[in-house]
Parts: structure tokens; C-alpha cells; sequence
């Protein structure tokens, strides 16, 4: 189980720049939830997630995986217990390095970082496996810089190299956001086949609002910093793209008013 209680961020305080892009957000994450995250420009969907990964502390409130509070733990240390694909397929791997060395050092989150075994036999059988299931003929390409590989590619490694080793939550930051729909469609299926065959835990920005109603078993609505609807299973099997998009609607005006 994951818990998240009443955190808040102010970004800027005390400036006339001052915005509160989260306000006392909590949330209980159940193992094996796939949750997908929807709301409006400024609703604050990355700056939770990045609240959840470490990218800044935050001004009030608790994050807890598990039984380890992470609240006050670096970005680094918690990637022994998150992982994450973000938007741009650059993002997340290292262009000049080959995709077996991408591979390597995402074998080896959370541990101290090295080459030096990238070229063990059985890391390189596992890496080849782990490709070929994907059904894109990346078992091939091991040894190409990843700076050469298509957006779509990158992203299905970048997917893989973020569940090698089993994370407690995998945060997906629009990751089809940046792809072409056939690529996007080719993505949200390997994305679908993983969560399902490793039973993660997973929460999923989009701003796709079929997607956000086709996968996963849990949808949340942030807006202006704040958790405003949280349908389970049941309540989002019966909503539509319309009746979603119309909520997402009737929350801006609510705020122009």
C-alpha cells in the first residue's frame, strides 16, 4: 500500500510569483491499482507525480510506500521504489550510450551505477529476452546508440528499463504524449502487457480521455492542486469521453465564476 497524506506545495512563496500548485492532496494507492490521472492545464498532475518521485520537497504532509516513509528521502533513493517514463522520449535514457548500456544501468536502479558487468552473458540474454517479447525486433539493436532509435522505440525501452527490476509504483508522465497514434496505440498496449504481467502498481497522466477510461482500474481528477473525483472500477466503467470531457468543462467554469 502507498499513502499519501495532505501534501502541499507553494511554489515561489512569498513573491508575486507565488502558486500553489498542490493543496493537502491525499491518496491511498492499493497494490496492483493502475490509476490514471486527467485534469486541466495547471491542475498540478505532473507536480504530484513529481512530488511522489522526490523532485523537490515538499511544504507540508507524508508519502509512505510500503512501510518506509519517503517523505524527506532524494530523488535518488527512492528510485529503489519508483521508477518512471516521462513525456519525452529523450528523457529517462542516455542518447549516446548503446541500448545495452541503458539496459545495464536501469538493471542496477537503485544500486550503485556501473558499466563494468553491462557485457555479463546472462545480462545480455536477459536484455534480449526481455526485447524480443516486445515484438518490435529491438533484440537486435543491443548495440545501437539509443540517440538513433525512433520516439516509439525509445519509449518501449524506456518502459522496459523502468520495470527490469520490479518497482513498488511506476509513474508514467504522459508517456505516448510526444508519439505519433499508431505508435501511441503500439505503446499503451506494451504498457498494458507489462502492468498486467508483473502485477505493478502504476498511476498514468493523459490527456487522452479514451485512455484514461480504457485503462487501468481507477481515475482521478486534479484540479487547481486537488484531488476532486476519484472513481473506482465500478463508477468508471459507466463514464464516457463526453461525460468526462463535460466534467473537466463544468470544473473551469465552476473557477471562472
Amino acid at each position: 500500500m502507498i499513502t499519501i497524506n495532505n501534501i502541499s506545495k507553494i511554489f515561489f512563496p512569498h513573491t508575486n510569483r507565488e502558486h500553489q500548485a498542490l493543496k493537502s492532496v491525499s491518496l491511498t494507492i492499493e497494490k496492483g491499482d493502475f490509476i490514471t490521472i486527467v485534469g486541466g492545464n495547471g491542475a498540478g498532475k505532473s507536480t504530484f507525480l513529481n512530488a511522489i518521485a522526490g523532485s523537490f520537497p515538499i511544504d507540508q504532509g507524508q508519502i509512505i510506500i510500503g512501510d518506509t516513509d519517503v517523505t524527506k528521502l532524494s530523488e535518488a533513493k527512492r528510485a529503489k521504489l519508483i521508477s518512471r517514463v516521462y513525456q519525452n522520449p529523450l528523457d529517462g535514457t542516455a542518447p549516446r550510450m548503446t541500448v545495452e548500456e541503458n539496459m545495464a544501468l536501469a538493471l542496477r536502479r537503485g544500486k550503485r551505477r556501473t558499466l563494468r558487468k553491462a557485457s555479463k552473458k546472462a545480462d545480455v540474454e536477459l536484455f534480449k529476452d526481455s526485447l524480443k517479447q516486445m515484438n518490435l525486433g529491438l533484440e537486435e539493436r543491443l548495440t545501437t546508440e539509443m540517440g538513433l532509435l525512433s520516439g516509439g522505440q525509445r519509449q518501449a525501452i524506456a518502459l522496459l528499463m523502468a520495470t527490469l527490476q520490479k518497482p513498488e509504483l511506476l509513474l508514467l508522465d504522459e508517456h505516448t504524449a510526444a508519439l505519433d497514434p499508431k505508435t501511441e496505440r503500439t505503446i499503451m498496449k506494451l504498457t498494458k502487457e507489462k502492468i498486467e504481467q508483473e502485477n505493478l502498481t502504476a498511476m498514468m497522466i493523459t490527456h487522452n480521455l479514451q485512455d484514461a477510461l480504457e485503462y487501468g482500474n481507477r481515475l482521478i481528477v486534479l484540479h487547481r492542486g486537488k484531488i476532486v473525483r476519484d472513481f473506482k472500477q465500478e463508477e468508471k466503467s459507466l463514464l464516457t469521453t463526453t461525460s468526462l470531457y463535460q466534467l473537466l468543462v463544468d470544473l473551469d467554469e465552476q473557477t471562472l465564476l
